[in-house]
């Protein structure tokens, strides 16, 4: 199966390659990366990896885009939050090529379409448009990382892998949300594209069901110390999304990131959306019903990874 993959450098997109690198089912993937950016540590790594490496710009000419598409079984796109709308042209492109998959970027949590978060109602826009033009698709969405789970320690011991420390918790503490280790995002990625039953569906995949107060629970248990509870309240976050938004009427476009973290936060700790029940409500397929046979890292070796100074810092 040949597979395109967009952000194959970033974070998510360094899991979908080794992913499908691991598994059973062969892939032959192209990564594509800005072309100032092909000397970059992490596109030298892929190469050595055996991945093509193709150099060409999100808004480059539509031609080249089809011409790279021409003959692909399936296109992966993991391109960072910022630039979005950008897969609007190169789903255009993947139709004219004939391309049996688009993959747009999501690989987030369950969430409403629309009226909860500003961040899932651009890759909505995008999906409609996919819809519009009769593009073969799946959504996949994975729940929130274990990578940005954890809260610091008061010893300070995990500061050097905790990136973006949860040291609030969200209400009471006690929704369900989905998460799962980043590493085992690809793997589920490469069932999923070479599963003729997920296309044209949204899947779920994820790993474990745990709120955010079990997740201190777990963190203090594990590593001795004591954790305060820092409850940040619906009111709270929702004045964290009105002043933001403010700030972006303002011009102040560095505000977007309170904005989706806010929203985030009153989306999975406040209304529970990122649950495997209200992914099933919204039209999701599940991935333990799907692959009830698929392993996953638990939160538990998760934490002692972390503890143990093994784990890796995401957007070091």
């Amino acid at each position: 199966m040949k597979v395109v993959v967009l952000g194959a450098s970033g974070e998510t997109g360094r899991s979908i390659v080794s992913g499908l690198l691991e598994s059973p089912d062969k892939f032959e993937i192209t990564a594509v990366s800005r072309p100032s950016s092909l000397e970059s540590k992490n596109n030298q790594t892929l190469k050595k990896l055996g991945v093509n490496l193709v150099g060409l710009d999100l808004d480059g000419p539509q031609d080249e885009w089809v011409r790279l598409f021409t003959g692909i079984d399936v296109v992966i796109s993991a391109v960072n939050a910022a630039v979005l709308r950008a897969q609007i042209p190169i789903a255009d492109a993947a139709k004219k090529a004939g391309v049996g998959r688009f993959i747009p970027c999501c690989f987030a949590t369950a969430c409403p379409p629309r009226g909860v978060m500003q961040v899932r109602e651009i890759k909505e826009d995008v999906l409609d448009h996919i819809k519009k033009i009769y593009l073969p698709y799946t959504v996949i969405d994975v729940g929130w990382w274990y990578q940005i789970s954890a809260p610091r320690l008061p010893s300070g011991r995990v500061d050097y892998a905790v990136a973006f420390p949860s040291d609030h918790i969200a209400g009471d503490g006690t929704a369900p949300v989905a998460r799962t280790h980043l590493q085992d995002v690809g793997r589920y990625v490469a069932r999923i594209i070479a599963d003729p039953r997920t296309l044209n569906k949204m899947v779920f995949a994820y790993s474990e069901v745990i709120s955010q107060g079990q997740v201190v629970d777990m963190l203090e248990k594990a590593s001795g110390e004591h954790l305060d509870r820092n409850y940040i309240s619906e009111l709270e976050l929702n004045s964290q999304v009105h002043s933001s938004q403010e700030a972006l009427r303002l011009g102040d476009v560095s505000a977007i990131q309170g904005l989706w973290v806010a929203q985030y936060q009153l989306s999975w700790g406040i209304r529970g959306d990122n649950s495997p029940e209200h992914a099933k409500y919204l039209g999701y397929l599940d991935c333990k019903e799907l692959y009830p046979d698929m392993t996953y890292i638990t939160f538990e070796e998760y934490v002692k990874e972390l503890l143990n100074g093994k784990a890796i810092r995401v957007y070091a």
